[in-house]
């Protein structure tokens, strides 16, 4: 492997954005010319039909993750870092970033992230203070498509029709290291197929009526909401050839 394919690989910008109630979503972006805030506040938006982007989580539920080529040693570094309210979930960041690196806390500007300020947004957006466990990786196709108003007046090229937006349910026994492998292994593969997915965790221990629900007997298993038909896989969730037709295949 060549210089530049190991930066194209290894190299990334990467941006989390959580809510009070623990939900997440994130963004990759190799090439760290995106600005992401503003499209993870939008995607938020729309995930939970919130009546605004909710932009007022920027910068206190945020954190970042950066990985460059050091030009002296040719090594690749990383910087983390999360803002207070969020440097519990270290376990959940590295899992969706594919890293093992301790977070540094971001510094906080007096009074930014004062929780009682924060605390007033509770009112007006109270599907942020709800916990639906939700982990969802939002792509830069879905930031062009979704939030993006056009502003050519020239006639649409017709492009080939995109894979829908998949919405998987993983359902657990437990949070442990057991259930970041899992979470870690799944996404690697998910990442492979170019698909937009959102991902809902479900711990069945805290949750066992949304597993009789969805017929769940063993965990961990990932079952396909949407698109239509719900389809499962049960066990190892690392066979590539089974998720491939869990997301793409109608059941027989």
């Amino acid at each position: 492997m060549n210089q530049a394919q190991s930066q194209d690989i290894d190299t990334f910008k990467g941006i989390a954005l959580f809510t009070p109630g623990g939900d997440l979503i994130y963004c990759i972006d190799p090439k760290k010319q995106g600005r992401w805030h503003s499209h993870l506040c939008a995607g938020l938006q729309e995930i939970l039909n919130l009546p605004e982007p909710p932009h007022f989580l920027v910068p206190c539920y945020t954190a970042t993750i950066d990985r460059w080529l050091d030009p002296q040693t040719q090594q690749v570094q990383t910087y983390a870092e999360a803002h207070p309210p969020v440097l519990r979930y270290q376990p959940l960041l590295n899992a969706v970033f594919r890293t093992h690196v301790v977070w540094q806390a971001a510094p906080v500007t007096e009074g930014l992230c004062d929780p009682i300020l924060l605390a007033t947004y509770r009112t007006s957006f109270p599907q942020l203070w709800e916990e639906h466990e939700l982990v969802v990786h939002f792509e830069r196709s879905l930031a062009s498509s979704r939030f993006i108003e056009p502003v050519s007046s020239q006639p649409s090229i017709k492009h080939s029709p995109q894979p829908l937006e998949c919405t998987l349910y993983l359902f657990v026994a437990g949070q442990n290291p057991a259930t970041e492998r899992i979470l870690q292994s799944l996404r690697q593969v998910l990442e492979q197929f170019n698909y937009p997915y959102i991902l809902k965790v479900i711990d069945v221990l805290k949750y066992p009526e949304q597993a009789e629900i969805y017929q769940v007997t063993a965990t961990p298993t990932l079952v396909k909401v949407s698109p239509k038909p719900t389809r499962r896989l049960v066990g190892n969730l690392d066979n590539t050839e089974k998720l491939l037709q869990l997301l793409t295949f109608p059941e027989v």
